[in-house]
């Protein structure tokens, strides 16, 4: 049988056999393409970085498939890109979703936010 020193031994092995496990593993996704990574075209970041340089007084949050719109803490709009769905707003309780299929021109971003509040 087992002793109790042993049991405590071979647990330390498996924790630090895992963790390493994970270290070489982590090491290989951030050297190669991980499916974290966000390309440097990506619409929703194009997006963003349109509304934070058209209206800087709102916070744009990113999240995986969606750019939350907030003022002082209240959240303004959603905004999605998505081809699949068809392209238009609408509504999640007080918060406007608006989809695009690419991203939006200043023009149609800045009524569509006016719109929003």
């Amino acid at each position: 049988m087992i002793d109790g020193i042993w049991w405590l031994v071979i647990l330390i092995s498996v924790v630090v056999g895992l963790w390493l496990l994970a270290k070489a593993r982590g090491a290989k996704a951030a050297n190669g393409a991980s499916t974290n990574e966000l390309p440097k075209n990506d619409p929703l970041q194009k997006t963003a970085a349109l509304v934070k340089r058209i209206f800087p007084e709102y916070q744009v949050s990113r999240k995986a498939k969606h750019l939350l719109i907030s003022r002082q803490g209240k959240k303004v709009a959603m905004i999605t890109i998505d081809k699949s769905l068809a392209a238009g707003a609408r509504r999640l309780g007080e918060v406007p979703i608006m989809n695009y299929h690419r991203v939006p021109s200043r023009d149609v971003l800045t009524a569509h936010l006016a719109d929003a509040e």
